[in-house]
């Protein structure tokens, strides 16, 4: 695939994310939540959490933010939904390494690759990365956290 398709790929993939996200819901039953904000851009969000053991039963995200804060929240929550907590660690470090420009297995990513095309706007990735970090925060606390970009 050319530079140029992928550019192509990644813009729709954030556009149809970013008009419909998916599990954009409040979670009364959520067990961990966190609050993230980017002030910058104007980004800010709720991610909600639910449990089970150690398995991600539930996921969603409110708020309001750009179009590629949105659509990775979107991305997110598709991806880690149903995964355990060890598989989502590995999930949020591949991003993590992928947004930083380290060398990542993009297959291994699926979907989620697309979020590397990120890396062109170095002003953006904290808009990518929000969603991550606030759902990172929300598993490693039992209650409510908040989480800043600045």
């Amino acid at each position: 695939m050319s530079a140029g398709d992928l550019r192509d790929l990644y813009q729709q993939v954030i556009m149809d994310h970013n008009k419909k996200p998916r599990n954009f819901r409040d979670m009364a039953d959520a067990n961990h939540l966190a609050h993230g904000n980017n002030p910058l851009c104007g980004d800010a969000l709720v991610v909600y959490v639910k449990l089970d053991g150690d398995v991600i039963e539930d996921l969603s995200f409110q708020g309001s933010g750009c179009a590629i804060s949105v659509a990775s929240a979107s991305l997110m929550t598709e991806a880690l939904k149903g995964k355990t907590l060890e598989e989502a660690e590995a999930i949020y470090q591949q991003i993590h390494a992928q947004m930083t420009g380290d060398d990542v297995d993009e297959a291994a990513l699926g979907k989620l690759a697309v979020l590397g095309g990120v890396r062109e706007f170095p002003a953006r990735v904290k808009c990518a990365t929000l969603s991550w970090h606030t759902m990172h925060s929300a598993l490693d606390n039992d209650g409510d956290d908040a989480v800043t970009t600045e």
